[in-house]
């Protein structure tokens, strides 16, 4: 698995530095709020900061995105 530093996007797996936990951007709201949700299971959460996220990219596809 590698790890990519760049903004995330609606649809990339990332890891939440401050929520020390795995999800999927799900909504990014006026630039500014990003949506996640577990990768596994029910709910979500938000987070600010981007730069606290790290996305995460299991499949090869999205390294052509970069």
């Amino acid at each position: 698995m590698s790890v990519v530093r760049r903004t995330p996007w609606v649809g990339d797996p990332v890891q939440d530095e401050d929520a020390d936990r795995c999800g999927v951007v799900t909504d990014v709201r006026g630039g500014a709020l990003w949506v996640l949700r577990p990768e596994h299971g029910a709910g979500q959460w938000t987070s600010e900061h981007p730069e606290r996220l790290t996305v995460v990219t299991p499949r090869d596809e999205i390294q052509d995105r970069l």
